[in-house]
């Protein structure tokens, strides 16, 4: 017989639950699964579960600190997984987070990631000047010392006459200057002539510094930050240098600008270059430390440091990393470890009149500490804030090229790698790095699966002994609760990437007390409504629609909570935030489809009119205890 019109019927909403079930499962193990049944239940864990390495990078501007844009972040992201995956690194994932944020995850692996996160900004600059890095400011010795070290192509790439190399083996950048105290050696005599005075300016200290063009408004106030730290009798004398201090002819410089090397790398980057170069006291321990991007502007000239022993004031950048096709990390004749470069079309037009250029100290531009061993002008290849090598250019070279150093195989495939997926439009600072072993991480996933069982155990152990028959409704939305949680999990984590954290299941086992909520409030409910004086069977639709209000606020509260939370934190605690989140909500759906009906279903039977079985406790002996006659039948007629 059809129910009363306007009676609820509980199968249907039943059916609707079994629909999403047989709907959630279908795409469990047919939606993008492959591999055994087993592998296709199995949820994607998170780095502290199974164990593996995860680093947070956050983008940083050292100028106006505002947050990089949308594309930049997403072509830096693109650029981090090509250098990850060139790992060779299965299953390396890489996401942004936030408007700053990169996080890059190897689950099941342990790698040291500090590199990824570089710039990996390549420029060649011809070295103007040298001057000595070590921040020390002493009187200059008698004769001036003269880089040496060459990178005379190898074999038959060796100019000779003409300024071009010959033959079919291409021009190679080989070797770093080497000899002397911080690659210095006394020139030949033949080489080229010695300066009279180190502090004689060369005809390139007329060209254009850094400080000849505009400078933003930020740097001009840290500049001043700056001035007032190290005083104004300081500022000036640094300001009136045009070439390293001459300490033999003022010995009051040294005291003068001694206060320049208390100043932390963030303060000397907003330093002119030709400040930072001409101070003494400023040294590499405090350029190489520079924030990243500090000398990135390729139209200007900067100060680098090379083995952090040398500075050098280095030309405005002619060949960028953009000019750069592809990256190889090879083995010289030596037996050595070089990056091998391969120029686009345009950037080898760039090269070739760099070298020219170079090659020719065309209007004599390099000052003689800055020639090398056979007087010829050397190119400095920078990487990000330092010099990786500066060799003297011996021809024109028209051909592919080579950046040598002291290589090993990892460190030149590295750089290889970063040069041929690009630099990154955004710079990077480390925040967060954890290494997980497998060990732990399986302990971990013990210990928080223990966890969750405790909780559930102890609310079904409550749930049976405080409303007993009521207690089988509880433990049933529970369990579906958790498989359709569960069957949740699997889906998200193969089609979004959503991975179950140590984070995440703490967020679960908050969701049991969500639930446990909704029980008190519906069954508390249906209490009251007995004591009041109506059947079970009444008070059940009465009692829930009184109850309803009050459960869909609770969970719409825990569930502003956990979207507020997943917006404004960053790592695990997201995974924290979007697992209560996903359980609050399935915990309304099991609360609409299964338990409002479940519980019309037993008010219809006998065992929910028993107080012993229903546990419905004193509300029925209540409601049942018979009324006494009144001694005045008229009064009951009445």
């Amino acid at each position: 017989m059809a129910p009363p019109q306007g009676q609820m019927r509980p199968g249907r909403q039943l059916a609707v639950l079994g629909f999403i079930f047989v709907v959630l499962y279908l795409l469990v193990f047919f939606a993008g699964a492959s591999g055994s049944w087993k592998d296709r239940l199995e949820p994607k864990l998170g780095l502290d579960l199974i164990g593996g390495t995860r680093v947070t990078l956050e983008a940083t501007n050292s100028v106006d600190g505002k947050p990089p844009t949308a594309e930049n972040l997403e072509e830096a992201r693109e650029i981090i997984e090509s250098r990850v995956n060139a790992f060779g690194v299965a299953e390396a994932e890489v996401v942004t987070e936030g408007n700053r944020n990169i996080v890059i995850s190897l689950p099941g692996e342990n790698r040291n990631l500090d590199d990824v996160g570089e710039a990996a900004e390549l420029r060649f600059r011809k070295v103007l000047k040298g001057a000595s890095g070590s921040g020390v400011a002493e009187a200059p010795p008698a004769a001036t010392p003269v880089p040496s070290g060459s990178a005379a192509p190898t074999g038959s790439a060796t100019p000779t006459g003409a300024a071009t190399p010959t033959g079919s083996a291409s021009p190679k950048v080989t070797s770093s200057p080497s000899g002397g105290q911080g690659g210095m050696a006394p020139a030949s005599p033949s080489a080229t002539p010695t300066p009279g005075a180190s502090a004689t300016a060369s005809p390139s200290a007329a060209a254009p510094s850094a400080s000849a063009e505009p400078v933003p408004a930020s740097v001009e106030e840290q500049r001043k930050v700056v001035e007032q730290k190290v005083g104004a009798a300081a500022w000036q004398a640094a300001n009136g240098l045009q070439a390293p201090a001459d300490l033999t002819a003022d010995p009051s410089l040294a005291e003068k600008l001694k206060p320049f090397g208390t100043l932390s790398p963030q303060e000397v980057a907003v330093l002119p270059a030709q400040m930072q170069f001409n101070v003494p006291t400023i040294g590499c321990a405090q350029l190489d430390q520079r924030p990243p991007a500090s000398i990135s502007d390729a139209k200007q000239q900067v100060v680098s440091c090379e083995d952090g022993a040398s500075k050098y004031l280095l030309d405005q950048a002619k060949v960028l990393g953009t000019d750069v096709s592809d990256a190889d990390a090879v083995l010289d004749q030596t037996n050595s470890w070089v990056v091998s470069l391969d120029f686009t079309k345009d950037g080898q037009g760039k090269w070739t009149s760099l070298t020219r250029e170079a090659f020719q100290n065309e209007g004599q531009a390099c000052d003689a500490t800055a020639l090398g061993q056979d007087g010829k002008c050397r190119v400095a290849v920078v990487l990000d804030n330092k010099i990786v090598s500066s060799p003297e250019i011996q021809a024109v070279l028209t051909g592919n090229s080579q950046i040598t150093g002291t290589f090993t195989q990892k460190d030149a495939s590295t750089l290889a790698g970063q040069l041929r997926y690009g630099a990154l439009p955004v710079t990077f600072e480390q925040q967060e790095a954890q290494n997980v072993t497998a060990t732990l991480g399986a302990s971990h996933l013990r210990a928080g699966l223990l966890a969750a069982g405790i909780g559930m155990l102890l609310v079904i152990i409550y749930a049976f002994f405080y409303y007993r028959l009521l207690g089988s409704v509880i433990f049933l939305s529970l369990i579906l609760s958790a498989l359709l949680v569960f069957g949740a999990l699997v889906f998200l984590g193969r089609q979004i990437g959503f991975t179950l954290t140590l984070a995440g299941i703490a967020g679960m086992i908050v969701s049991l007390g969500v639930a446990a909520d909704s029980f008190v409030i519906y069954f508390e409910r249906l209490k009251d409504e007995i004591r009041e004086g109506r059947s079970p069977r009444s008070a059940v639709p009465r009692a829930w629609i009184r109850a309803r209000r009050t459960i869909i606020s609770a969970n719409a509260i825990t569930l502003l909570s956990a979207v507020v939370l997943y917006v404004v934190s960053v790592g695990t605690v997201k995974g924290f935030a979007f697992a209560l989140g996903l359980a609050t909500v399935l915990d309304l759906v099991v609360v609409f489809l299964f338990r409002h009906p479940i519980m019309t279903m037993f008010a219809r039977t006998r065992a929910f009119l028993s107080p012993r079985v229903s546990g419905l406790g004193r509300a029925l002996p209540a409601r049942n205890q018979p009324t006494q006659q009144p001694r005045n039948p008229r009064a009951k007629e009445a």
